[in-house]
């Protein structure tokens, strides 16, 4: 596989609470004055909104956000109507209502802490009558004690406030370690913004992380290439702390490097490294990064797959890398490159290094974006790289000493007729001639890990060390040979 470096609104409430509503007084039953005794009437408890009693004349009244409903069509005025007042006003913008000898009901234009107008009953005697009189009076007289009380309790309270502040609703918010939260939250201290520039003034930006308190940093090569010969190189913590830095060895063919930083800070915490042999697909994924220049961002996902063989480039020059890749669906983007990748725990288990490009890019630029397939490279790999790197400045590959076709279609890694600059194809004396390969074989199978064409072949071959032991299956003449030989070495990228 070839790809591309990734280089409805809510009304406002009343601002003080309703002023206590009047009671009205209760109808004189014809032919029996009240008494005038000057005192007013005493509130009665609260009434429960039912039903009116058995035989009551008028409609049921009916109830809709807290606003009683009009009654049915026109009907003389009685003492069973209107229905009775809801306990507390609803919050409603402010509209007149129509009038009541127009047959429109108080509720059709409800105004919050206005008082209810009862239109005047129409003489009438008997028991009925006065009952419901009373039922209404004490439904209407509870609804304005209910908001007296909590006026008059709210304006004497002169130590409370009815204002709620932002830190009265919470308090400090705790994230575990196991969330996604809790693990950016310890991780982004430890990962950096990388600018990268050549002596003329090209270059760009990546990302890299802290390998260890000395002030080493693992980022991937093609993040610092262009500082490599007397370029300029900085790295920038989330904290915005910047920090001169050189780079200490650079492995092209694995796309690693590690840079160390100038006058490196005290208290430098490692990013834990996991174990990439174990992720399993299926597994959490967390990449840190600098997509397009955007430091300290976070994105997530799950693996996608593992041992995806991937090329960095073309695949066809000599300035290609490989890698037998963790595939991930994180949104992985230029500027994400040399970032970790990390598990749900937090320990970093690839440097994310490649995306799959979908046609020429976003916008017609050249870089284009996140289509869900990036590529990191295995932190198993990545940190016996490092280490070799920060011992002797160079890296050490795995080798068969043999040149493979890298074309596509072959249906394995072809040993071709001819090496590099004209050189052998089986190196004489190597691992490969040891084991009796010779040009025009097909490796089909690298222990048992099935080879489809030559990148494979060399990535597969570079997760191991040399001294390793691998079993190669090839095919020859039609016919299908097993071999075992052990992995040759070779220092540099030259």
């Amino acid at each position: 596989m070839s790809t591309e470096n990734e280089g409805a609104a809510v009304p406002p409430a009343p601002s003080a609470p309703p002023v206590p509503v009047d009671a009205p007084a209760a109808p004189e039953p014809q032919g029996h004055p009240a008494p005038d005794t000057g005192a007013p009437t005493t509130p009665l408890p609260p009434v429960p909104h039912s039903a009116p009693p058995a035989g009551a004349a008028g409609p049921e009244p009916t109830q809709a956000q807290g606003i009683p409903a009009a009654p049915q069509g026109p009907s003389a005025p009685d003492a069973s109507w209107p229905p009775p007042a809801p306990a507390a006003p609803a919050y409603a913008h402010a509209h007149p209502g129509p009038d009541p000898a127009s047959g429109g009901g108080a509720g059709s234009g409800t105004v919050w802490g206005a008082a209810y107008q009862q239109p005047a009953p129409a003489p009438k005697s008997g028991r009925r009558g006065g009952l419901m009189a009373a039922v209404l009076i004490a439904a209407l007289v509870a609804g304005g004690l209910g908001g007296g009380l909590g006026y008059t309790l709210a304006k004497d309270d002169t130590n409370s406030s009815t204002t709620v502040a932002a830190s009265d609703t919470g308090g400090d918010v705790k994230r575990d370690a196991g969330t996604i939260a809790g693990v950016a939250q310890k991780a982004l201290p430890s990962t950096v913004t990388i600018e990268a520039a050549s002596s003329s003034g090209e270059g760009g930006t990546g990302t890299g992380f802290v390998f260890d308190t000395e002030g080493h940093i693992v980022t991937n090569n093609h993040v610092v290439a262009e500082a490599v010969d007397g370029g300029k190189l900085t790295a920038t913590f989330p904290d915005g702390k910047k920090y001169d830095a050189e780079v200490v060895g650079n492995a092209q063919g694995y796309d690693v490097a590690v840079i160390k930083l100038k006058n490196a800070p005290s208290g430098l915490k490692p990013l834990t490294l996991g174990n990439s042999d174990k992720v399993a697909v299926g597994d959490s994924t967390i990449a840190i990064g600098a997509p397009f220049g955007l430091s300290n961002t976070v994105t997530t996902g799950i693996i996608s797959a593992k041992n995806r063989p991937v090329a960095s480039s073309d695949g066809t020059g000599s300035n290609a890398s490989y890698m037998s890749a963790l595939q991930t669906d994180a949104s992985i983007n230029p500027g994400n490159s040399g970032g970790p990748l990390l598990d749900a725990q937090g320990n970093v288990i690839g440097i994310n290094s490649a995306i799959q490009s979908a046609g020429s890019g976003l916008g017609g630029t050249s870089q284009s974006g996140s289509i869900g397939l990036g590529f990191a490279i295995p932190i198993n790999q990545a940190k016996v790289v490092a280490q070799q790197l920060i011992k002797t400045g160079k890296p050490v590959y795995a080798k068969i000493g043999a040149s493979v076709s890298l074309e596509e279609g072959t249906g394995g890694a072809k040993i071709t007729e001819q090496g590099a600059s004209g050189s052998d194809a089986v190196e004489p004396g190597g691992p490969a001639a040891d084991a009796g390969l010779k040009p025009g074989d097909v490796i089909t199978k690298l222990d048992d890990r099935v080879i489809d064409s030559g990148p494979t072949l060399i990535g597969e071959i570079w997760t191991h060390q040399p001294g390793d032991k691998v079993e190669i299956t090839y095919e020859r003449d039609g016919k299908t040979r097993t071999v075992e030989l052990t992995l040759g070495s070779r220092v540099g990228d030259s």
